[in-house]
């Protein structure tokens, strides 16, 4: 019997990064049910599952072998649940699967920001909650396509409930590593991640946005305003890239060619990517800005500081969320959050 037999898993909240990472998981002969809206579910009956990633990588699953359902009841039978919901919906999502799961099921939370494996955690005492991360990008497309934009390699906190699961991820090409202290990796996610209010409010794919110089200053902002709070706070972030954390904001400034020269692994991007914030503002629909530029604030808020850089991006993303403006020029945009 293969390794990992038998073992089921169900996606619950199954958006783009659910959708791509089950459906790898599917795609290499895993047991996944995936739990997620009746609009994808009708997407993925007609299409399938089409995933892809910046390597060439191309994967169809057809859609008479995707098990796609609108109830949380779904995950009842499972062993291993990915919860890829968003941040906002991470109480609802405990209280659904508080009424679904058998005690004992391993629940792996791979969101964004922070605090949602404790909030999942107080409400499925009897399930064992791991924190887990996606450090990479993945786009939807339509027509029931998924695709990985950008490098990274998943990350979990180290448990022994994981054993069983480690050979599907491995077979399915997304290894999950172990980590002792995942706070100071979600973090260090989150440094990377304070970009995403940047990108959204360019309206620019990742790739054309990183390489201009004004909207890499942004971010430098960002970052540096944050890793002064963390120091203040005794928090050293992971280093999840090939330039410790404190080193990047430096790097960002640094003038178009050099940096197009000599870090064009930070541009491993796919041409058409962007961040998931940019799509949230395209659908209409919240973004997670609170669960990442705000966790800054709130950080500075428990320091009796300030973050005047991340609360003016959580505000201009919230006014865009409200029909404001979202296709800033990246001088405008610096000259903004330097403002006094």
């Amino acid at each position: 019997m293969a390794a990992g037999a038998g073992i089921r898993i169900c996606v619950f909240g199954a958006g783009s990064v659910g959708c791509y990472v089950g459906g790898r998981l599917l795609a290499s002969g895993a047991e996944v049910e995936f739990v997620g809206r009746a609009r994808l579910a009708r997407e993925i009956a007609a299409h399938g599952l089409r995933l892809s990633d910046y390597r060439g990588l191309e994967l169809h699953v057809p859609g008479a072998s995707v098990a796609f359902r609108e109830t949380p009841q779904a995950a009842a039978a499972a062993d291993l649940v990915l919860v890829t919901v968003k941040a906002a919906a991470t109480a609802e999502a405990g209280r659904a699967l508080a009424a679904a799961l058998r005690p004992g099921t391993t629940v792996i939370s791979l969101q964004n920001g922070l605090g949602n494996d404790e909030i999942l955690r107080a409400a499925l005492p009897a399930c064992t909650v791991l924190t887990g991360m996606v450090p990479f990008n993945v786009v939807q497309g339509g027509g029931g396509a998924f695709h990985q934009g950008s490098e990274g390699e998943l990350a979990v906190a180290r448990h022994p409930a994981l054993a069983p699961v480690l050979p599907l991820f491995a077979e399915a090409g997304l290894p999950l590593r172990q980590y002792r202290d995942m706070r100071a990796v979600q973090w260090a996610k989150l440094l990377l991640n304070l970009n995403n209010a940047v990108n959204a409010l360019s309206g620019r794919p990742l790739r054309e946005e990183l390489s201009q110089r004004a909207y890499r200053r942004c971010l430098a902002l960002a970052q540096r305003e944050a890793l002064g709070l963390l120091r203040r706070a005794g928090i050293r972030p992971a280093r999840l890239t090939p330039l410790p954390p404190h080193w990047i904001p430096a790097v960002l400034e640094w003038p178009d060619a050099p940096f197009r020269v000599l870090f064009g692994r930070m541009l491993r991007i796919d041409p058409l990517a962007r961040s998931s914030m940019w799509e949230d503002l395209q659908a209409g629909r919240e973004t997670e800005v609170a669960w990442l530029n705000g966790e800054v604030v709130r950080l500075a808020d428990t320091l009796g500081a300030a973050a005047p850089v991340n609360a003016r991006l959580l505000a201009l993303v919230r006014e865009a969320e409200r029909g404001g403006a979202r296709d800033w020029r990246g001088e405008a945009l610096l000259q903004r959050l330097r403002a006094p």
